[in-house]
């Protein structure tokens, strides 16, 4: 099992996804939410682009999710935190969601790869169980902020590399440095991302700092959400 890591979508056109798992990350905040929604009893998650694709489905009846620049899009119906996802009323629910960074990188890999996993601090490990019984070549991709690597979603990369690795083989710098990044901050992940992230340190000024320390504790959802067509489901 080849194992390579793309930290942003701006590098996506440099890895061929044919034949592979793409695992795509986006820790702060949206694959955060769709793993603990869908734990929580969500029924489904449909990922768009746009807030207008993203309109388009509330006329259709599904709940409205995401942002724009970490700030909650006026017109939906929730924003982009963990906390609002797993609310009881939304249990059996289908979301759609589009947000700065998550569902581009959810996009762009899907064009491509042979299956779609969303990961994220709060199933890595059950993502890890999973990519191994496959035994199929993997690339995770990590949403990033606009454009730019986050150390979240590389931490999420080591992170899986580091539960994987004895089965695999890293193929790129790329996953060598998540996986040396992740080490150095086992068992200190949640200090190391509200510290140092820049994102963290965004969403902190949102008054959001309960929902970094959720999305950085690793393995509390017991779920693997897989993009079947349009929608993520478990």
């Amino acid at each position: 099992m080849k194992i390579e890591t793309c930290l942003t979508p701006e590098l996506i056109s440099l890895h061929k996804l044919e034949g592979k798992i793409a695992v795509v990350t986006d820790v702060l905040r949206a694959t955060s939410c769709m793993v603990a929604g869908l734990h929580a009893g969500v029924k489904s998650v449909i990922p768009v682009m746009t807030v207008e694709e993203a309109l388009a489905y509330a006329k259709k009846g599904f709940v409205t999710a995401g942002e724009r620049g970490g700030v909650k899009v006026d017109e939906f119906t929730i924003g982009n935190s963990p906390f609002e996802h797993m609310r009881e009323e939304y249990n059996g629910k289908d979301i759609c969601m589009t947000t700065t960074n998550g569902t581009v990188a959810i996009t762009e890999a899907k064009k491509s790869a042979d299956q779609v996993v969303i990961g994220a601090m709060l199933n890595v490990s059950t993502v890890a169980d999973y990519i191994l019984k496959q035994g199929k070549d993997i690339a995770i991709i990590c949403a990033g902020w606009k454009g730019n690597p986050s150390l979240e979603d590389t931490l999420f990369a080591g992170a899986l590399i580091d539960r994987i690795i004895d089965k695999g083989e890293i193929i790129d710098d790329a996953s060598f440095m998540a996986l040396t990044q992740y080490r150095a901050a086992k068992g200190n992940v949640d200090k190391v991302i509200q510290e140092n992230a820049s994102h963290a340190k965004r969403l902190s000024g949102l008054k959001a700092k309960s929902d970094l320390a959720y999305c950085a504790t690793e393995d509390s959802c017991n779920v693997l959400p897989i993009l079947k067509d349009d929608a993520i489901t478990i």
